[in-house]
């Protein structure tokens, strides 16, 4: 783990880069600038495979936006946003400065130059930092000492994971990763997680996935029944897990096309 002040610059981060990255790529698809050749190049091959990536990309930016704002509603002031990328426009501090001021928020990313980007953005944020750790290595990243100034588990904290579960292969024992990051949340915290399936789409999202493993990171689509396994032991908020423009959506909120509708689950469990 790196401090703040020791972390890469986006020069020395970014140079060379040999596979896209998955924050990288999000970024691209969300129509910012913090990503490099290598990731517009993988980004319009998986589109000309499935050119409804970058509409889910901006169904589950949408469903971050209001599952913060719901959290910070029922009086949520910390955020762990685990597998963050960049924390570009519209991402959680600013949606929770929507609804109370004193938020506090951590962004976690494994990729060096998401961090430095990252890092860049949040300069002069005294409540929200960036911070480089992985989800597969919890004892890092709640160690981190931003984590440790920022996130104060005695009292609710919504922890955050959207898109980043679809990631960990079941051999890499996602549920007890999770349940890692839940037994230390306080009564009245949040579980907010989004993840890819095939359930609706079998044949179209595996031509992703399978690019996905070629050239970025290998992606591991689950069933509804298996994404809500993960908020077992959680009381799990209406509308439950369902695809990612059925949560409580917002008048204006790009429904998507069919085939984008369908293609991630979403879902808020609270813990009492």
């Amino acid at each position: 783990m790196t401090s703040p002040e020791a972390g890469p610059g986006v020069a020395e981060a970014a140079r060379e880069p040999e596979r896209a990255s998955v924050a990288r790529v999000y970024d691209f698809y969300l129509g910012g600038d913090h990503n490099l050749p290598v990731d517009r190049e993988f980004a319009r091959q998986m589109m000309r495979r499935v050119p409804e990536a970058p509409e889910v990309a901006r169904l589950n930016r949408a469903f971050l936006r209001r599952a913060v704002r719901a959290c910070a509603r029922a009086g949520i002031r910390q955020y762990l946003d685990i597998g963050s990328g960049i924390p570009t426009v519209g991402n959680v501090h600013e949606v929770v400065a929507e609804v109370r001021a004193d938020g506090r928020v951590v962004y976690a990313d494994h990729d060096p130059t998401a961090v430095a980007y990252g890092r860049e953005i949040l300069a002069g944020h005294d409540a929200a930092s960036m911070v480089l750790g992985d989800l597969r290595e919890p004892d890092g990243l709640l160690t981190d000492p931003e984590v440790l100034r920022l996130i104060d588990w005695d009292e609710p904290v919504a922890v955050l994971m959207l898109g980043v579960l679809h990631y960990v292969p079941d051999s890499g024992r996602p549920q007890g990763l999770v349940d890692r990051y839940t037994g230390l949340m306080a009564p009245g915290s949040a579980l907010v997680l989004s993840h890819g399936t095939e359930d609706a789409l079998p044949e179209h999202v595996r031509s992703m996935t399978d690019l996905s493993k070629k050239r970025q990171s290998e992606a591991f689509m689950r069933s509804r029944a298996e994404v809500s396994a993960f908020l077992d032991g959680l009381d799990v908020v209406d509308p439950g897990v369902v695809f990612l423009p059925e949560w409580r959506p917002d008048t204006g909120d790009e429904e998507g096309s069919p085939k984008a509708r369908v293609m991630a689950y979403g879902g808020v469990a609270h813990k009492t």
